[in-house]
């Protein structure tokens, strides 16, 4: 029947003619009321405008116009045609009950947008109320229908395209709706042409109700990269929070524990065993040299007792000490000597000078003595280490350490027995390494472990130098009398039991209060104070003469002169400046001897 189709079209839709708006060839469209409307150009809005301009009447604002509301049927399987109840002539179906009442084609096309020009097909997807003609396969070409008398050629709707907003109504599917037996026939001059596509819409494919997937919206998609990192970023931070959750843990239970001690059993911490060699300058190794040479003396006699310290002098059992330590045996005590190593041995007193404050003795039947070196006390030098050995207080094997504090300081110690043969003399060597009693004829050594000194006093802060006078303790002031003299002592009092003295041959005034030695204008028992034809006759001194100097050094009292003297040995040659009637003169004297006591 395609020869009826353009004549059954105007007969057979009578009802229609008030509702549907021509359509001219050109494209536009004939608007009730005689305006002509351009193709492509919206009509009037149904009502006022919104001055706010609220999206979707206002401008082009974030969001886009919304298409109309439908009311959905069954929500076909796209590619699926599904028909529907062909709405009556002459209304317009729309999304809502509303929607129901007829309304003219023009305002519907208003509402829905311009028509295409002419050209294009009108791209509709199934809506749910309007039948689908398209064919059951998806991508088909659709039927070209016969041209309507009063509007372009529209092709029929193809089951697979899309809705596009803005559009037309479908006249040509208005037609077939209404004539149902009417089928369209292709057109005998127009072939099958790639119809173009219409201008893209931002709802060309929306689809409601269809079955779509998950719906963006508008961020962009994370990539496989990014969400690694976020992954890692997300472990890195879980990481962190659980080293510190860990942390501030572990902190609180150690403080705990410090506090409050651990639960288990208290084991310290302590060194391992290590090598016991010293250095042999180191005060350990100095000490561990010496040692086996000192001895320790326990003296008793019949009025009094006491204990000092001594060094082995050879091999033959001879020993040094002060003489202050044996003076209580008065030659029938008992001397009891012990050893470093717990040997203990009697010993008996070669020989002993007050004057020097040293004496020798002697013990039998001990084998593997070790002598101790002896140094030169003439090369010390003030703030030379040193070293302290003896008996403090009976404490045997006793160490302490020190320096060299002073050189040739003349002191003397003793004195109890009143007529002054009991006074020591001497120019001692001054140490701060601690010396108590108990200490006294024990050996102060240098840093090579040789003897350098014998310790001798101390100055006690309640008394003047004391030689184990009381029990007063060390300020740091002590003192030793020196190797060299004490060598020389020590060989005479071995080889002879007695000590020799240097002298000048005059008698001192001890009361004289002014600087320098004055010689006495008388002599001891009436004897002239100037020994005829000794030392200091040959020289020319005189009765009342002040000595000033021994040796270029000065000299502030009788008592520093005769430690200057004794310092040297018979024989020596001096120098001494002398002060007579106010004048300064100079002489030189060889000492002289005398026997000690």
């Amino acid at each position: 029947m395609p020869d009826q189709a353009p004549s059954q079209a105007p007969d057979q839709t009578p009802s229609r003619a008030s509702s549907e708006v021509p359509v001219d060839a050109s494209g536009g469209t004939d608007v009730p009321g005689g305006r002509p409307e351009s193709l492509g150009e919206r009509p009037r809005p149904l009502h006022d405008p919104d001055p706010y301009s609220t999206p979707p009447y206002g401008g082009p604002g974030p969001w886009a116009p919304a298409p109309p509301v439908q009311h959905p049927a069954t929500t076909p399987t796209h590619g699926t045609a599904v028909h529907a109840v062909t709405p009556p002539q002459g209304t317009q179906t729309g999304a809502g009950p509303e929607d129901s009442v007829p309304r003219p084609a023009a305002a519907t096309q208003g509402i829905l947008g311009p028509a295409l020009p002419s050209g294009y097909h009108q791209a509709e997807a199934p809506r749910h109320g309007t039948p689908d003609h398209g064919p059951a396969e998806h991508g088909a070409p659709a039927p070209t229908p016969a041209p309507h008398p009063s509007a372009p050629h529209v092709p029929g709707p193809h089951a697979s395209d899309s809705y596009v907003p803005g559009a037309p109504a479908p006249v040509a599917q208005a037609d077939a709706q209404a004539h149902p037996h009417t089928h369209p026939q292709p057109h005998p001059h127009t072939h099958p042409q790639p119809h173009p596509q219409p201008p893209h819409t931002p709802w060309q494919n929306y689809d409601p109700w269809a079955a779509a997937p998950l719906q963006q919206n508008g961020a962009a998609v994370e990539s496989t990269t990014g969400r690694r990192r976020r992954t890692r970023r997300g472990l890195v931070l879980g990481a962190a929070l659980l080293a510190l959750v860990s942390g501030g843990v572990g902190g609180a239970v150690g403080a705990y524990l410090e506090r409050n001690g651990g639960i288990d059993d208290v084991e310290l911490p302590q060194a391992g065993t290590e090598a016991k060699g010293r250095a042999a300058d180191s005060v350990a190794g100095i000490a561990a040299s010496a040692l086996p040479s000192v001895v320790t003396l326990h003296v008793s006699g019949s009025e009094s007792q006491g204990t000092g310290t001594g060094f082995v002098l050879d091999q033959r059992g001879h020993i040094l000490t002060n003489n202050h330590v044996v003076d209580p045996a008065d030659g029938s005590g008992e001397i009891t000597v012990t050893f470093s190593g717990g040997q203990t041995a009697k010993a008996k007193v070669v020989g002993h000078d007050s004057g020097y404050d040293l004496a020798v003795v002697k013990v039998s039947g001990v084998s593997g003595l070790k002598p101790l070196a002896l140094g030169n006390s003439d090369n010390v030098q003030v703030g030379d280490p040193v070293v302290a050995i003896g008996a403090p207080f009976d404490l045997e094997n006793t160490v302490t350490a020190g320096i060299i504090s002073a050189k040739e300081r003349p002191i003397t110690a003793g004195g109890e027995e009143g007529d002054g043969s009991d006074i020591s003399y001497v120019d001692a060597l001054q140490t701060d390494a601690p010396i108590n009693p108990g200490n006294s004829g024990g050996p102060l050594v240098d840093s090579k472990a040789r003897v350098i000194g014998i310790n001798s006093a101390i100055r006690s802060a309640d008394s003047g130098s004391d030689l184990e006078g009381g029990q007063s303790g060390s300020i740091g002031l002590g003192f030793a009398i020196p190797i060299n003299q004490g060598k020389r002592v020590a060989e005479e009092l071995i080889n002879t039991g007695k000590a020799t003295h240097p002298v000048i041959g005059v008698t001192l005034d001890m009361d004289y209060s002014g600087d320098g030695a004055r010689v006495g204008t008388k002599g001891n028992d009436g004897s002239a104070p100037v020994n005829q034809d000794g030392p200091g006759d040959r020289a020319g001194i005189k009765p009342g003469d002040v000595i000033t100097e021994v040796d270029g050094q000065r000299v502030h009292s009788g008592e520093e002169l005769i430690v200057k003297t004794r310092a040297h040995r018979p024989g020596d040659r001096l120098e001494l400046t002398l002060e007579r009637d106010g004048k300064e003169k100079k002489v030189t004297l060889v000492l002289g001897s005398a026997d000690g006591d």
